[in-house]
């Protein structure tokens, strides 16, 4: 096919719509281009629910051993089963799934050994490089000793080195309502709460990846609905969503009610604090709300501030040697995890934080929900740049704010902050705003606004 490998190649993954943007061909050839850029005699392979997925993993399976790779598949799994693959056999692995994408997309997440990201930086670059020459010259021929493809349960190992992670043995019985959005935790869940105090109400746990009740994407939320109604209605003690490949975690309080991901990064965070002496490095991104580096000092820790996006995420884990990391997307990444995401890891430690006291969700995570912010507002600007440098000579000659560009540009002061990030792919201008108070919060939140769309 006449693939434009600039379309679907992103900064982090391969992502694109099947078979109109890429199909089994180009995935064999991305599987030959993983195993010359990582050198590795052996790669694990993994894949979701969507319909597309066996057949593109097979044929990137079989691209990878034409080069001579030894390939094990560990068949469905959630993308954090992936990485555990990747880390405990210490193989480079690569992921299909277009996590919380349509049904009709796909795509590969690749990682070097111990779960290390790959990235354009890190080896995306030169898989596309490679893939584009085969597909103008035509593909490699197959080495004369080609790999073997052998097939591994992971689940049950997976399952057990979570559970050995998190303590939840003693805690009070709870009752917790999973909305698994018919993606993978639908395949990890049972394994993962098996033998724990937990009494599980399930909601959409068959695999399809149609998606035939809604999207598998809880950071919209239309698709928390069922779930904030469902917790109330069984008189749960909390609900969690995952995504379609279940690799990040939204958690609802007992009243059916949103919990931040700021909030469970904090409340995390004091956790791994706690577990490791009451010392140690949590990175955070710079839209997290200010609650997450005054809870990581309250507890004795180093909060270090990164921009958006999981790649500076774990190279700042790496850099640091961290214990912990969480972002308002609710990816949460673990030093105990080959600084890798995994949202079923962040789920028990709610879980555990809740049944060992008795108060319920709500209450407990109050003291982690600090300030009012208002979400990510998208505004389609016709000039990101004019934009940027209107709302910098709007603020840069008071001497309440500062000013920085880590990441597009933050203004902040004493009681408020808001950042502005441009898109990548699209014309927009992406705002958080935070502040002590809503009344403030929906000030300065207006008045970037007016900024920005004027």
């Amino acid at each position: 096919m006449a693939a434009d490998l600039s379309q679907i190649v992103k900064a982090y993954d391969v992502r694109g719509v099947v078979p109109d943007q890429w199909d089994e061909a180009l995935a064999g050839l991305f599987g030959a281009a993983f195993a010359e850029v990582t050198g590795a005699a052996a790669i694990v392979v993994g894949h979701d629910m969507r319909p597309s997925s066996p057949a593109l993993s097979r044929a990137f399976a079989r691209g990878a051993a034409d080069r001579g790779v030894d390939v094990t598949e560990i068949g469905l799994c959630s993308t954090d089963q992936l990485y555990y693959a990747s880390g405990a056999l210490n193989l480079p692995g690569a992921m299909f799934t277009a996590s919380h994408n349509p049904a009709q997309y796909n795509g590969i997440k690749m990682c070097r050994a111990g779960a290390a990201p790959v990235g354009q930086d890190t080896g995306l670059a030169q898989i596309r490089e490679l893939a584009e020459r085969w597909l103008a010259e035509g593909a490699p021929e197959p080495v004369g000793r080609p790999g073997t493809l052998s097939s591994r349960e992971t689940l049950e190992d997976y399952a057990a080195y979570l559970r050995s992670l998190v303590d939840l043995t003693s805690v009070r019985p709870l009752k917790v309502v999973v909305d698994a959005g018919n993606g993978m935790g639908g395949h990890t869940v049972p394994s993962v709460f098996a033998g724990l105090p937990l009494t599980l109400v399930p909601m959409y746990f068959e695999l399809d990846g149609t998606f035939p009740n809604h999207e598998a994407n809880p950071l919209d939320p239309a698709n928390l609905v069922d779930l904030q109604k469902r917790v109330p209605a069984e008189g749960a003690d909390l609900g969690i969503a995952f995504d379609g490949d279940a690799d990040r975690c939204f958690v609802v309080d007992e009243n059916g009610d949103p919990v931040s991901p700021s909030a469970i990064t904090a409340l995390v965070a004091a956790r791994e604090l706690a577990r490791n002496g009451g010392t140690g490095t949590v990175i955070h991104n710079l839209i997290t709300s200010r609650t997450v580096p005054e809870v990581v000092r309250e507890n004795g820790g180093s909060p270090a501030r990164t921009r958006v996006g999981h790649s500076f995420i774990k190279a700042e884990m790496a850099r640091t040697g961290a214990i912990f990391g969480g972002e308002h997307s609710a990816h949460y990444y673990f030093k105990d995890f080959w600084n890798a995401d995994t949202g079923m890891l962040a789920a028990l430690h709610v879980l555990a934080a809740l049944g060992g006291q008795d108060g319920p969700l709500s209450a407990l995570v109050a003291q982690y929900d600090r300030y009012a912010g208002s979400g990510e507002i998208n505004s389609t600007v016709a000039d990101q740049t004019a934009r940027l440098a209107a709302i910098r000579a709007a603020y840069e000659d008071r001497a309440d704010v500062t000013l920085d560009d880590l990441d597009g540009l933050t203004v902040a002061a004493a009681d408020w902050w808001f950042n502005v990030r441009p898109s990548n792919t699209e014309p927009l201008l992406r705002l958080n705003a935070e502040a002590k108070d809503e009344a403030t919060m929906t000030k300065i939140r207006d008045e970037a606004l007016a900024i920005i769309r004027s």
